[in-house]
C-alpha cells in the first residue's frame, strides 16, 4: 500500500512539473496566449478538480451570504442554506470527478471554475 501511495504521489508530481513546463511554453514572448496542448489542458483539469474537491465546502457560507444580501437574512438562512448544501455537494463531487478524469481534458462544468473567482456570482453548472 505504501508503494502504491508513493508511486501515485511521484506520478502526480511528475505530471505537475510536466504540465507547468508545457504551460510556460504555451506563452509567446509578448504575453500572447498560444493554443493549449494536451499536458497543459490535462494539468489544468487535474488542478481544478483537486481544488474544487477541497474547497467545495466554501459554497455553503458563500451561498448563504449572497442569498441574504439579495433577498434578506431569513431567506438566506433557510433557502440559502439548502441551496448552499446543494452547491457544496455539486462542486465537491464535480471536482473529484474532474480530478479522476483529468486525462480527458474538458472545460470546467462549474462556473466560476474556482470558488474565489467572481465570489459575488452565484455558482452555475453546465
Amino acid at each position: 500500500m505504501k508503494k502504491l501511495v508513493k508511486l501515485l504521489l511521484s506520478l502526480t508530481v511528475l505530471f505537475f512539473l510536466v504540465s507547468q513546463t508545457a504551460m510556460a511554453q504555451s506563452y509567446t514572448m509578448y504575453g500572447e496566449r498560444m493554443e493549449k496542448n494536451y499536458p497543459t489542458m490535462a494539468g489544468e483539469k487535474l488542478m481544478n478538480g483537486i481544488v474544487n474537491a477541497a474547497t467545495g465546502w466554501v459554497e455553503l457560507p458563500k451561498t448563504i451570504i449572497l442569498t441574504s444580501q439579495r433577498d434578506g437574512a431569513p431567506y438566506g438562512l433557510t433557502v440559502g442554506l439548502l441551496t448552499g448544501l446543494i452547491h457544496t455537494v455539486g462542486r465537491t463531487v464535480l471536482g473529484a470527478l474532474d480530478a479522476a478524469t483529468f486525462f480527458i481534458p474538458t472545460t470546467p462544468v462549474v462556473s466560476p471554475p474556482y470558488i474565489w473567482q467572481d465570489f459575488n456570482k452565484e455558482t452555475t453548472y453546465g
